[in-house]
């Protein structure tokens, strides 16, 4: 699969996934760009914005194997990763899989469990794989997570530390329709006799993986590579900021400048795509200072102030 290919079928995706979610394409693009990208997703949202209904909208274009795991203050590790349990017949042990075997997982309200239970994602995230009694067992490919959080409730939750938000490649939200988008979800809701909208599977598990691998040959340009490190160095810098963008953080803008080039169905990637991306993967990377903190600053701000602040490389005629 080519870069025109692939741009092709990442259309037809967002097509199709739009039939169902009413809202920004924007936001739908931001999700794709993270899975052509092999990363992870971060919705955070206030309740009823559709974040389940996306998740489940993109896996079904998709044709891949979805699971829901409702994450609650009582859900243990092995509810997520899977345990071994008797066979009396066979006077055995024998492995069940837990739902993190899928290659679509959404991880809902995941503040809602405590960081133990978080932090038995975090190999499958990181590794492809999960351990369990000292077994290691490969996920399906391809596999990402879709975790959504509410920002409104606190009581009873349990934010995700610094090192799990870091392992989501974007954070993004759905955010509220306007009035004409509203008056749409409506007109739909009328012209169907279920509560849930379903859409056609236009791919496959086989087209995904293919699409994964096309961001690995789009060509990023030395000027580009350096607009991507000064970025996220500049982040560093800013007085506000007490924790600015890791190693980890430069790679992944890396990655999904390449997936966003994909998307656009170009060869190579041009700052445009550098900026497209920057606020949902740079964004919750960042740690601000106490007084910043208080003072109600931002991070998009902060992230937005370390992006003006250097200066756009010029493209080669070459890559034009």
């Amino acid at each position: 699969m080519d870069v025109t290919d692939a741009a092709a079928t990442c259309r037809a995706v967002l097509a199709e996934a739009a039939t169902a979610v009413v809202g920004e394409d924007e936001r739908l693009e931001t999700i794709l760009t993270a899975i052509v990208g092999q990363g992870h997703v971060l919705l955070e949202d206030v309740p009823g914005t559709g974040k389940t209904l996306t998740a489940r909208t993109i896996a079904a274009a998709l044709d891949l194997e979805f699971t829901r795991i409702q994450f609650t203050p009582d859900l243990l590790p092995n509810d997520v990763t899977g345990t071994h349990v008797y066979d009396e017949g066979r006077g055995t042990f024998e492995f069940n899989e837990g739902p993190v075997f899928a290659n679509v997982v959404l991880a809902d309200e995941i503040n809602r469990a405590p960081p133990k239970t978080q932090a038995a994602l975090l190999e499958a995230m990181g590794e492809k794989q999960v351990s369990v009694a000292g077994e290691t067992r490969q996920l399906p490919e391809p596999f990402f997570v879709i975790a959504t959080q509410n920002p409104i409730e606190q009581e009873g939750t349990f934010p995700l530390p610094e090192a799990q938000i870091d392992r989501f490649m974007v954070k993004t939200s759905l955010g509220y329709p306007d009035r004409a988008g509203e008056l749409e979800l409506l007109d739909r809701r009328a012209e169907r006799r279920s509560r849930v909208p379903e859409v056609e599977a236009v791919a496959d598990r086989e087209t995904v993986l293919a699409l994964q691998e096309v961001p690995e040959t789009v060509r990023v340009d030395e000027a580009i590579r350096e607009y991507v490190v000064d970025v996220c160095r500049e982040t560093r810098e800013d007085g506000r900021v007490e924790v600015g963008v890791s190693p980890r953080g430069i790679q992944r803008l890396f990655e999904a400048s390449r997936a966003r080039a994909a998307l656009a169905g170009r060869e190579y990637v041009a700052p445009e795509d550098v900026r497209r991306v920057v606020h949902p993967v740079l964004d919750h990377r960042i740690v601000l200072t106490t007084e910043a903190d208080v003072r109600g600053v931002e991070k998009r701000a902060v992230v937005e102030s370390a992006v003006t602040s250097v200066p756009v490389p010029a493209m080669d005629s070459s890559s034009e």
